[in-house]
Formats: C-alpha cells, structure tokens, sequence
C-alpha cells in the first residue's frame, strides 16, 4: 500500500472535545451530513516498538490514550466544557499521510507502519504517539496519520 508520506509542520493545535469511550477502528460514524464533523484518536506506542524498522504488526496499536470528536463548533462549546475535555492534535512537525477513504484497522496499520519507516530511513527522531484522524473533504471521507517526528 505504497503511500505518499510528506513533512507537515502544523502552526496550530486541532481542538476536539473528549470522547468517554473512544472506539478508533470499529462502526466509525464519521460524518453524519455534517462536513465538518471529525474524529481524533491518539496512541501511545510501545517503548520497544516505536522506533524499531520492524516492529510487531500484531499490537502495533496497544495504548489507546484519547479519542475526541469535533462537528466545527468548538468555540462556541469550549466555554460550556472543562479545559480537562478538549484534547487536541498539537501544534509541531510531523511526518504525514493521507488516504482519501475509510481505511480498515489492518491498512492503517500498514500505512502507520510506512511512515515509521520512512521517518527512520531519513533518520528523523521520532516521537511515541501517532495520531489517527478522520474527517469529510470534499464529500468523502478521509483517514489520515500523523507521527511527530
């Protein structure tokens, strides 16, 4: 699943509020009519995992630390919700890819495990979490990956 990865230097934090119980790869209602509506999802990878050119594709997605939704309304709700409910994509670099429709568990696996080797290949430091976004663009849905590096 040979995928364009690309350098992204993100200027400002993607604001989403909290989800109680995240669910990332299983019944994804993105969407729902609404365009701006989006899903977040961060993981922690494991310490001997994330940096390894081939690490275990079985449980390359252990640690599930957060999962937030926004629908394009996050300023006027921010006042109504605790600071302890936003979570975010940070601002910072990061290596990047996209494809342009849901992808399965096992292809994003694929894909999360491209870009952790293409960011070791140009030797960047990578970070231990790995974001997991899904979002509508131009009437389909998108899945996209972004790893700090």
């Amino acid at each position: 699943m040979k995928t364009e990865i690309l350098s992204l230097n993100l200027a400002s934090p993607l604001c989403f509020f909290r989800m109680a119980d995240p669910e990332p790869f299983d019944r994804i209602d993105v969407g729902r009519g609404n365009p701006n509506f989006e899903l977040l999802f961060c993981f922690e990878l494991e310490e001997d995992q994330y940096r390894n050119f081939e690490p275990t594709r079985d449980n390359f997605f252990p640690n599930l630390l957060y999962g937030g939704i926004s629908t394009g309304d996050l300023k006027t709700h921010s006042a109504e919700a605790g600071a302890e409910e936003i979570v975010e994509l940070p601002a910072g670099k990061y290596l990047f890819a996209q494809k342009r429709e849901l992808i399965s568990r096992d292809k994003i696996i694929v894909l999360a495990l491209e870009i952790q080797q293409e960011g070791l290949w140009q030797r960047h430091e990578l970070g231990r979490k790995l974001y997991l976004r899904y979002l509508y663009e131009d009437g389909k849905i998108v899945t996209q990956l972004f790893r700090p590096c």
